[in-house]
Parts: C-alpha cells; structure tokens; sequence
C-alpha cells in the first residue's frame, strides 16, 4: 500500500455564522483546500463529511451528496461519518483508508457543525445522543455531568488541584490570540478562569469548550498525484487509528483513562513508525480542561495522575518539551463538534509548513492529532510528518 499525503487545506473562522448555512460553510473550506492543492475539483473523486448533529440541528442529512452537488461534482462517491465529537478525526481516517487502499488517487475530508443558531437545550439534547439514550441520557445527564464526574475522579485519585487543572483553558487562549480562525481570540487568566460560573461542579464555563460554526477541510492525495503537484514541502498522513471503548463511564473500571485513546495511539504510531519522543507538535481534545491533563497522560507524554505538571512546568509552549494545542485548542480556537477533528489536522499541517506565526514551533517535522467522541467511546489518532 502507497503513502498518503495532505497536498490542501482550507478552514473557516469558527464563531456564529448567522450568514452561512451548514452547506456553504463546508463548501467554502472545500474549495479553500482544493485551491490550496493546486488541483481541479475535478480531481476530487471521493468525499467523506465528517459531522455529528446536522440531522436534529438543521433537519438535514445525506450530507454527501449535498457537499458533492454544492461543490459542482455530483457523481463522487460521498457520505457523511458521524462519531459523535470524533467525526472529523473519523472523516480524515476514513479519507486516508480510501487513498491508502489504492482505491481513489484524490479525496476531500472535511467536517462541518453549525451549533450556535439552535437553542443551548437543543444543542445539550444533540451531545447527549452520544451516550446510552436508555440508561444515561434517560436519567437525565448532560455531556458536561459526565465530564464534571470524571474532573472529581480525577481530583480525587491523583490529588490534582483545579487552579492546576485550569491552566489549560489559560495555555490555550494565550495561543488563539495569535491566530485568525480562532472563536475566542483573546487572553485569559486563572483568576477569571476559576471565579467564572460553574456549569456542572467543579467545571466552571471558561473549563469549558464553545459552541459554535466551522468547517475545516482536507485534500489527501496518493504520493504519485502528490508528487506530481511539484510542491516543495510535502505533509504526510503517516498514520490513522481508530479505536471504541465502552461507551459510558459506568460501565468502566476507571474514569480517569481513556482506553480508546490507548488503542488509536498504539495503531497510529505503529503505522506511523514513531514513538512519544518523535513528537514536535500534539493536538489534543480539550473539550474540558481535565480531558486536557488527561489525553496528556493517555498519549504517553505524562506519567498517570501528572499531565497537569506539563502545564505548570510550561513543557506545553511552543518551545516546550511538546508543543500542544498551538493554535488555541477546543477551548478557545473553538469547537465545532463534527469539524474539529479536522481543524486539529489543519493546525498540525500550518506548523508543519512553518505558517503558524507567532504561535510556530520551531522546525516541527511529526505532529499527532488526537480527538475525541463522547466522553471517550471513540477515539482517532492522527500523526502527520514533513516530507521535503
């Protein structure tokens, strides 16, 4: 099997897109990638949308057709992956089996949400759809109770302080500042971190990934199309892994790991061929702060229960051990469910092309993308390297 590689990438702004309909927000990156490639949407003979919540939110599935015939391309082959918050991460995997099987030579990836036109309940109905409807949204949690249960798991088994714990939130608003397509792009400090309201005790709302618009997408292309572009840097999907766990957190023997990021990590890197100390940049999935310090630990940078001294430690920075939400995270560069997954590629290879700005590492070549669906029932773990 040949090598896959991300020859165009195009995103939006993430925020309230009063304007724009779920259709045009996935046309516009589509076409922003396709550009970035060089390439004709002609060449585009495959689309995978990656998207969660677009049949209850807007009342519109089929997804994949919908795209192709907004695109101009009606005839590709298209459909939309859904993996709860893991569907872009999902989207792109299944975009790299496509080309890496040798079936297709060029195929677009790309994950569209629009959240923020629907009422707060309805979206809070939406994200529950990813747990057991009969046993756990049936009592009556919400997504971020189940987060607020493993926050105080977590606390309590390692000794983990929230101010300690909280300092995600500040990390990754420190980098969103500096980059154009982030929802919240400005700085905030533990101080208004921690006396912010309380959502589900102990998560306070600036712990707590947005609600909004975006859509960020990919071209992946065989390496002889890739080579034929005459690029001088190449990115390279080096690996894919994807990987389940039980699906509610009753039902596990430990709330403070994420098996399913154990097993994608695991399948990833093996493909991949590197390990934890080849890593120049890391995206992980935020959507609350402890998930942060725990994905850090999960991924194998941190020993269990001490994620959160890479923050204090300021190892997370961009001239740190390992560089890690770059561009501003879930938490402030935003978290538009189905897209995200895709924009943590995106992020990756605007470093790996050295176009990160303010926020770049310094000569990254192997960057992992980590994200998350549910509280953990999916996990997709994404590494991508620089090829010259």
């Amino acid at each position: 099997m040949g090598r896959v590689y991300i020859v165009g990438a195009g995103a939006t702004k993430i925020g309230e897109h009063w304007d724009l309909s779920l259709r045009e927000l996935a046309a516009d990156a589509s076409r922003k990638a396709i550009e970035d490639a060089g390439i004709s949407k002609r060449d585009i003979q495959a689309i995978f949308v990656g998207n969660m919540s677009s049949g209850y939110l807007q009342g519109q599935e089929h997804l994949g057709s919908l795209i192709a015939t907004w695109l101009g391309i009606p005839g590709v082959a298209a459909n939309k992956i859904e993996a709860a918050c893991a569907s872009g991460g999902a989207a792109v995997h299944n975009a790299y089996l496509a080309v890496k099987s040798g079936i297709y030579d060029c195929v677009l990836a790309v994950g569209v949400e629009k959240l923020t036109e629907a009422t707060t309940s309805d979206v809070t109905s939406a994200l529950i759809m990813a747990e057991d409807q009969e046993y756990v949204a049936f009592a009556g949690f919400s997504f971020v109770a189940l987060n607020a249960l493993v926050y105080r798991a977590y606390m309590r088994k390692f000794g983990a302080k929230q101010e300690d714990i909280a300092l995600f939130a500040v990390h990754d608003h420190n980098y969103a500042a500096n980059n154009p397509l982030a929802q919240y792009p400005r700085p905030v400090t533990l101080d208004e971190v921690l006396k912010s309201p309380p959502v589900a005790d102990p998560i306070r709302l600036l712990e707590s990934a947005p609600l909004g618009d975006g859509s960020a997408a990919l071209v992946l292309c065989s390496e002889e199309k890739a080579r034929r572009l005459g690029k001088d840097v190449l990115i390279e999907l080096a690996g894919s892994g994807l990987a389940t766990d039980i699906l509610s957190l009753h039902d596990r023997p430990d709330l403070t790991t994420l098996a399913a990021t154990v097993k994608a990590k695991g399948s990833a890197f093996k493909q991949a061929d590197i390990e934890v100390k080849d890593v120049d940049v890391l995206e992980v999935h935020d959507a609350f702060t402890v998930l942060g310090v725990i994905h850090l630990e999960d991924l194998g940078f941190a020993r269990k229960g001490e994620g959160w001294r890479l923050l204090k430690e300021g190892q997370l920075e961009k001239d740190g051990d390992i560089p890690t939400n770059t561009m501003g995270g879930l938490k402030a560069r935003g978290h538009p469910v189905g897209a995200t997954g895709v924009y943590q590629v995106y992020d990756l290879v605007v470093q790996l092309r050295g176009e990160a700005g303010a926020n770049q590492v310094p000569d990254p070549e192997v960057g992992v993308a980590q994200n998350v669906g549910g509280v953990g029932g999916t996990v997709v773990v994404n590494v991508v390297k620089r090829v010259r």
